[in-house]
């Protein structure tokens, strides 16, 4: 949990961000995606206990109250997209949940709340994160509408895959080289596909230093990858959402630092882009 502190200190002191708290997201909002029963034993602390294991976080009040920001920052973030080209939330990616269930520390889908409430003609999910989407592949899995798109490690948890309409795996130890070129193969795909509005899930945990990732990017391979899923969109002024996603590095200084640098190129890029 550190790292959200860690990460909104480097991002003020940079001095360019205007950071703003959200509104929580409201219960009959998120249950444009989940199953009102679901979201009311959560909210309510009556889920059973395996259900809260599955989660992987004990239930309380505070637990509740960050859940409910976190998608209303992915809504804002949405919103700002839409109405500007570009939105950010210092949290959200929480791609394991799914309709009626929570996994892997996620217990709402934030970008299939945001997809449910603002209902774009057609929308792509770049997920960069290094597990796979498992729960927003399932979310979409018979939607022509929207394009998932997981490159992920191959390995790595969720055991139990899904399918995005566009899976790519990766071995343990895969570097920036392979790395950046599997995602040139998949990238052109999300233009063709012609989008409304791009949700780019931007995990950091595919560092070489993280202890969940088994991947060993660098930091400067991080950043490419970034130039890329941002630039592209913005060269095509396409409304982009960055959300975060995993990051487990130790120490955690490096996961914040690499969050920071995916906001600090979006900050480059946009502000060159006509817009």
């Amino acid at each position: 949990m550190a790292k959200y502190r860690l990460l909104r200190e480097r991002l003020m002191k940079d001095g360019f961000w205007q950071l703003e708290p959200a509104e929580p997201a409201a219960v009959e909002t998120i249950a444009l995606a989940h199953d009102p029963e679901y979201i009311a034993q959560f909210v309510n602390g009556t889920l059973s206990s395996s259900a809260m294991r599955r989660i992987g976080f004990p239930w309380s009040e505070g637990l509740v109250r960050r859940t409910l920001a976190s998608a209303g920052g992915t809504l804002a973030a949405t919103r700002d997209a839409i109405e500007t080209g570009f939105g950010g939330t210092l949290a959200g990616g929480t791609h394991h949940a799914f309709r009626t269930e929570g996994s892997g520390f996620c217990v709402f889908n934030d970008v299939a709340i945001a997809i449910h409430f603002y209902r774009p003609k057609r929308a792509a999910v770049v997920d960069l994160d290094v597990h796979q989407g498992d729960g927003t592949a399932h979310f979409f899995e018979h939607d022509p509408d929207v394009l998932t798109i997981s490159l992920h490690g191959a390995n790595n948890f969720p055991f139990r895959k899904q399918r995005s309409k566009i899976d790519v795996e990766l071995v343990d130890k895969t570097g920036d080289e392979e790395y950046l070129r599997a995602l040139d193969s998949v990238l052109p795909r999300v233009f063709e596909f012609a989008p409304e509005i791009v949700f780019y899930l931007s995990g950091v945990d595919a560092l070489a230093s993280d202890v969940l990732g088994r991947l060993a990017l660098t930091e400067e391979g991080l950043k490419a990858r970034d130039r890329r899923v941002i630039g592209e969109c913005a060269k095509r002024k396409l409304p982009l959402v960055i959300t975060l996603g995993g990051g487990y590095s130790k120490p955690i200084e490096l996961t914040a630092e690499a969050h920071a640098n995916t906001f600090r190129i979006a900050a480059e890029i946009y502000a060159g882009a006509d817009c």
